[in-house]
């Protein structure tokens, strides 16, 4: 039994966009370790231990989506520089204000940065030096943009590239991607084994950024969600469920505990990822009922990239105006974590509506785009050139990731 394919206009997945929020928040319980909130070393430790991965899973998780949703809501009519025009649109004004907040930050606390930081930073091109203070030392989480952003640029020509794959093949695709992103630890040994990363990395720098931030090496999960839009679209959808894919995607979140870190960050979780936004998608296709599809989640999914800018800032500084090295008890711990998460979705809220949605609506088109938008959404076999959907449909592109 497969999936259809949808009807022109059709390629809405708002499960997928509701999913984009947890995501995100795995990512924040993540980086909350790093805080070190709870005054029981024990506790501290545990829950260290319970959110070990989480923030590689989201980020996989999003990078896996890119490619799905991309190619999914690709449509005929555009030009490859109108998709880059969107996907600047989408990005760059929330980047450069939560790096600006960044640097602000950093500068009343009297942590100075250098042009050659900043700069790098504001433009996202950051990700491909392989120096801590510019790839990690302004907004750490906009590395990932810099990922996405090589993304866009290969977008118009890999998409073509993968529809010329028979859809026999495509499986087979997906298995050798797999095999190629599990193989990149091996091929990072080859890079020197200094200098170290601080714990809780404790692994080699250069090794470290091959593999988690290198933009070509993350490009292999991209691609990934873009097979698996096209195995869904051809109609060889294998049925597995959303049930079922979350459970492996959870058994693999369990299995990072126990392998080495460079295995940890992208290999060990992306073939059940990839499964869970495929049978995400299928789900919406088929109509079914999803616990991502309410009001308030689709608004946490849309607010989601503002969420992942911002979040980082709000951890560091909040704890510090809360008292920097402070810590509580256990049920005091918890609470400030939920008013650090409270604090982080309202200033996402409010940066996703100052600056991201009057960009998108006013910086992704021309006005004589804006005129012709009506009726140009296709289904994906139709659709000649890459295009990320309208301002009012583009949830289903949104990557922080």
């Amino acid at each position: 039994m497969t999936a259809t394919a949808p009807a022109a206009g059709g390629s809405r997945l708002p499960t997928l966009t509701g999913m984009r929020f947890v995501a995100a928040l795995l990512v924040f319980l993540g980086h909350a370790s790093a805080q070190h909130l709870f005054a029981d070393p024990g506790v501290d430790s545990k829950y260290a231990r319970i959110v070990e991965g989480a923030g590689y899973v989201g980020v996989s998780f999003f990078f896996v989506l890119s490619g799905f949703v991309l190619t999914w809501s690709a449509r005929p009519g555009d030009t490859v520089l109108k998709f880059w025009r969107r996907r600047a649109a989408k990005i760059y004004p929330s980047t450069v204000a939560a790096v600006l907040l960044a640097w602000l930050c950093l500068s009343i606390t009297d942590q100075v940065v250098e042009a050659d930081v900043l700069v790098p930073n504001l433009l996202l091109v950051h990700t491909w030096v392989p120096d801590i203070p510019t790839f990690l030392g302004v907004n750490a989480p906009t590395w990932s943009l810099g990922c996405e952003v090589f993304f866009y640029a290969l977008f118009p020509l890999l998409l073509p590239l993968l529809r010329r794959i028979p859809a026999r093949h495509l499986w087979t695709t997906a298995v050798i991607v797999v095999a190629a992103i599990a193989a990149l630890p091996l091929v990072a040994q080859l890079l020197p084994g200094t200098p170290m990363f601080p714990p809780p990395v404790s692994e080699s720098f250069p090794r470290f950024w091959f593999v988690y931030g290198f933009p070509p090496a993350r490009t292999l999960e991209f691609v990934l969600g873009i097979v698996m839009a096209l195995i869904v679209h051809s109609g060889r959808w294998i049925r597995i469920g959303m049930g079922p894919a979350a459970l492996l995607a959870l058994a693999a979140f369990v299995a990072l505990k126990y392998t080495s870190i460079l295995y940890t960050i992208v290999a060990v979780s992306v073939a059940p990822l990839a499964l869970l936004v495929a049978a995400a998608a299928v789900a919406d296709i088929e109509g079914r009922r999803s616990p991502f599809r309410g009001r308030a989640a689709l608004w946490l999914g849309e607010a989601s990239f503002a969420f992942y800018l911002i979040h980082q800032l709000v951890l560091t500084y909040g704890h510090r105006v809360l008292g920097l090295g402070r810590t509580w008890s256990t049920p005091g711990a918890i609470g400030i974590l939920v008013l650090l998460l409270a604090v982080s979705v309202a200033v996402a809220g409010v940066l996703y509506t100052v600056v991201e949605r009057p960009s998108v609506r006013h910086l992704s088109r021309s006005r004589k785009d804006r005129a012709d938008r009506a009726g140009r959404l296709g289904p994906v076999a139709a659709a000649p050139v890459p295009v990320a959907p309208a301002p009012g449909e583009e949830s289903e592109v949104r990557t922080p990731h």
